[in-house]
Formats: C-alpha cells, sequence, structure tokens
C-alpha cells in the first residue's frame, strides 16, 4: 500500500514513512491511494474476532512495511482488558429501541483519543526502536488529545511530545490531566489563543521543512493517518455488536470538531461496511454542520470561535475535513490545494454548494448533520439520567441530540461516546446538582502541582522553545 498527499503529491510512501512525517510536504494530507474492499465473506470471518485481532485485520489491509507477526504483538499489546476496562474493549449499551452508545472512554485518560493513541505509543517506539532514532512530537489539543498522547508516549524510548494547548480554555480536570504529569520527556504549551491557534502553529511547524528535518518533528494529531486508521477499528466493532449474524445497515453518530472521529467512519464506509448515514453532530461552533446544510464551507476566526460547555469541539478549522473534500472532488489534489490553501488562505472560505459533486455528496458518502447548544446538552444529560439511569459527558450528549434527529425506521443508530463526565464535572453540577463519578487514581489531580509554560501565538516562539528542549 502506498500513500498520496490530498495536495497533488504522488510520491509514493509507505505507512512507516508516513507514520513519522504528519503533514505531505506539500501541506496536504495523507491518505492511501485506494480503499482496500471489505465483502460479506469477510465481514462474517470477522465478527467474533477480539478487538485485537480485528485491529490486525483492518490495519494490515494498510501496512506492508510491518511484518504480520509484529503487527499482531503491537495490536495484542495495546488492545487489553487491562489497558481499557473491558473484555470488549468498545462494549455496546442499547439506550432505547434502536439507539446505542459505544463506550471508547475506559481507558488510561478517559476519553476516546486513547482508542488511537495507545496504538500509535507503540508503533512510534517500535519503528523508532527499527530505525535507531528519535522524534520530537508536536501536538495542538483541545482537551482530550493532549493527554491522551502524553499518558501514551510517557517513558516511551525516542520520544518527546511538545503539546499546545488554548490557555484556559480546557477544563479543570483536562487542565490538571496534562499539566500535572512530571515526566521529563513531557513539556505543555499553553498558547495565548483558541484551538486554532494552537493547530496553526503545528502546521505551520510541519510546513517549515528544515525545521521539520533539523529537529524530527512528527504529529499525533489526526493529521498523522495513522492515528486516524486506528479509529477505523470501532466502527467494525460497533456495526457487529449493533446488528446479528444477517448484518444489515447501521447509522453512526460522531460528535465533530476537528472531523478526525467521523472521517475515520468515512474510511470504513468507503471500504464496505454497510454505514447508511454518518451524522455529524456539532456545538455552537457550527462550521462542519453549516457545509452540510449549505455546501460552504466557512473558517471563523478567534474572535468568533464560541467558548462552550462541549470545549473539545470548540474548534472552527477542521483538518481532517480536507480528506473527504479530496474524495468528494473524486481525489483532484490540484483542485482540493485550490480550496484549502489559496481560497481559504484568501477568503476564509470556499462554496461548492452549486457544484455538482455536493449535490449528491449525502447519496454518495452518507453525510448528514446537526447542531446542539448548551441548553440541549443539559436537557440531554438529565434525559439520559432520569429514563436510564446512564450519566454522559457534554460532547456525548451533542451526539444523542443530533441522533435522535435522524434516526430511520430499522437501522440502528450507534452514538460514539466520547468521554466520560468527569472530564466536565462543572456542567454535570449545573445539569443534575452532583459531581460525576471520579476514577480513584484521578482523585485530588487538580491539586498536583503542574508543568506548563504559557507561549503567545506565536510559530516561532514554539520552535524556539522546541529547539532548547529537545536534547
Amino acid at each position: 500500500m502506498r500513500y498520496l498527499s490530498t495536495r497533488g503529491d504522488q510520491t509514493p510512501r509507505r505507512f512507516c514513512e508516513i507514520l513519522l512525517e504528519g503533514l505531505a510536504p506539500d501541506g496536504g494530507l495523507y491518505l492511501p491511494e485506494r480503499y482496500p474492499q471489505v465483502d460479506a465473506a469477510t465481514l462474517a470471518q470477522w465478527r467474533h474476532l477480539p478487538y485485537h485481532a480485528l485491529a490486525f485485520e483492518i490495519l494490515s489491509l494498510y501496512i506492508d512495511d510491518i511484518p504480520a507477526e509484529d503487527l499482531r504483538a503491537l495490536c495484542a499489546k495495546t488492545y487489553t482488558a487491562e489497558v481499557f476496562g473491558d473484555e470488549d474493549i468498545t462494549p455496546l449499551r442499547e439506550l432505547e429501541d434502536g439507539v446505542y452508545l459505544e463506550g471508547l472512554s475506559n481507558g488510561p485518560t478517559l476519553a476516546f483519543k486513547d482508542m488511537a493513541m495507545q496504538l500509535l505509543g507503540n508503533l512510534f517506539e517500535y519503528e523508532l526502536g527499527r530505525r535507531g532514532e528519535e522524534l520530537n512530537i508536536l501536538g495542538a489539543t483541545s482537551g482530550d488529545t493532549g493527554s491522551a498522547a502524553e499518558y501514551a508516549m510517557r517513558g516511551k524510548k525516542g520520544v518527546r511530545v511538545f503539546m499546545t494547548s488554548p490557555d484556559g480554555r480546557m477544563s479543570p480536570f483536562q487542565q490538571a490531566q496534562m499539566f500535572s504529569l512530571q515526566d521529563a520527556n513531557i513539556h505543555n504549551i499553553a498558547i495565548e489563543g483558541v484551538f486554532d491557534d494552537c493547530q496553526d502553529i503545528v502546521k505551520a511547524v510541519s510546513n517549515d521543512l528544515g525545521f521539520k528535518r533539523q529537529y524530527r518533528i512528527g504529529t499525533v494529531n489526526s493529521i498523522n493517518w495513522a492515528r486516524l486508521l486506528a479509529q477505523v477499528v470501532y466502527y467494525f466493532k460497533g456495526w457487529f455488536l449493533a446488528t446479528d449474524n444477517a448484518g444489515g445497515e447501521v447509522s453512526f453518530t460522531v460528535p465533530s470538531g476537528n472531523f478526525g472521529n467521523v472521517c475515520a467512519g468515512h474510511v470504513a464506509r468507503m471500504m464496505g461496511l454497510p454505514i447508511r448515514q454518518l451524522v455529524v453532530a456539532t456545538n455552537e461552533n457550527d462550521v462542519l454542520d453549516e457545509f452540510f446544510r449549505t455546501g460552504v464551507y466557512r473558517v471563523r476566526g478567534s474572535a468568533d470561535t464560541h467558548e462552550t460547555s462541549s470545549p473539545s469541539m470548540d474548534i472552527s478549522k477542521a483538518s481532517n475535513f480536507e480528506r473527504f473534500v479530496f474524495d468528494l472532488l473524486g481525489r483532484d489534489g490540484s483542485r482540493t490545494r485550490s480550496l484549502f490553501h489559496d481560497q481559504l488562505g484568501s477568503a476564509g472560505q470556499f462554496d461548492l454548494s452549486s457544484d455538482p459533486v455536493f449535490a449528491d455528496a449525502a447519496a454518495r458518502f452518507g453525510f448528514v448533520s446537526g447542531r446542539s447548544t448548551h441548553a440541549d446538552r443539559l436537557a440531554t444529560i438529565r434525559d439520559t439520567d432520569k429514563r436510564f439511569a446512564v450519566l454522559i459527558d457534554t460532547h456525548t450528549a451533542d451526539g444523542l441530540k443530533v441522533a435522535r434527529e435522524h434516526l430511520q425506521p430499522g437501522v440502528p443508530m450507534v452514538v460514539l461516546e466520547t468521554a466520560l463526565p468527569i472530564k466536565f464535572a462543572a456542567t454535570i453540577v449545573e445539569a443534575l446538582g452532583r459531581e460525576p463519578e471520579r476514577p480513584a487514581k484521578f482523585e485530588g489531580i487538580e491539586a498536583l502541582p503542574k508543568r506548563v509554560t504559557k507561549l503567545p501565538a506565536d510559530a516561532e516562539r514554539v520552535k524556539q522553545y522546541i529547539a532548547a528542549h529537545c536534547h
């Protein structure tokens, strides 16, 4: 399997090259040259596999430069009940007739990002060990990516993490998870701005090819194909758990900010997994909902990016959206570059509303969308607690609210859970008048000493910090 850039670079690259590289040299994102296809017979063979074995089967379709026995061992090492708290790894719970929650938040940092990041940490350590090299990971987080990456990479040989986050924009629990880590290879950088500023810095540094190569810069954000690929697995697992041996179509609703989580569902659907709809659920930062309703992709500036009670989705530039648009445009790299580099760079938006490719996008790719507000969040949390005695976090509440707007008779709707409620305790208290349950290992975490450096939203200042701390 070879990989190409969404912006037209056709230089053939294999998986382990792009694993350590992040963005393509032309500023695009990597995708496989084709999506391997699975048929009903293959799905039947995979149906009863344990999660780690299913992960190996799917990943091996995309990875041919790691020996099969090594890849199998890496998957088995990653996806254990000890790490994820359940033999199913992603247990499915039926809330009401035809509506399910897929549990993705039982890993070390209580968020779905652990599902991919734990594998990514093991892949990095494996490949760097083979090469005898080191890697400086630069990342951006709106809340959960940072802690998931840091917990996955702490103590890993040859890996340092430089994680940017928007100063003061994460929940106290999310901040404490990251900033309380004292490991020498973990560096937290609080940026004076919003998540999009952090993400812009990561892209700017990654696009400085001289700096990137001199300091061996890699990424763990979902711009890294390996992370998105790992997320494809739980769509297959959710489909198996929501259907019987006869199969049938399933819809998935995904709380979405940076489009990485739902883009993994797009990949699964392109592979042939019988997905009826991919429902994109946004909060008040509704750039993605606006596109799927109107065909206009309009990026908002920092001042127009709302601070909400589902903060991990407070994003107005969805990095992974470029991967979907590349497929939407028939994999036309030059046109994708024109939209994302030229038009977004000059006008801050592009408009596909009158383009034939948008007219049948929902039919061809299954995407629909909806929006949720703070009031919706509170109401959904209260309703789910009262009717089902199930406590959900704010982002999952956004997903559940929008999912109910797109139910279809006879088609199971699986809502992807994104985090445990303790990560957003203030809103849970506002909704229910009580604190959510806190795992014992996180008792008192907010009071621990913190290691964090504040910097302006300036890529040059971040590069200076990396250069001074990467030895």
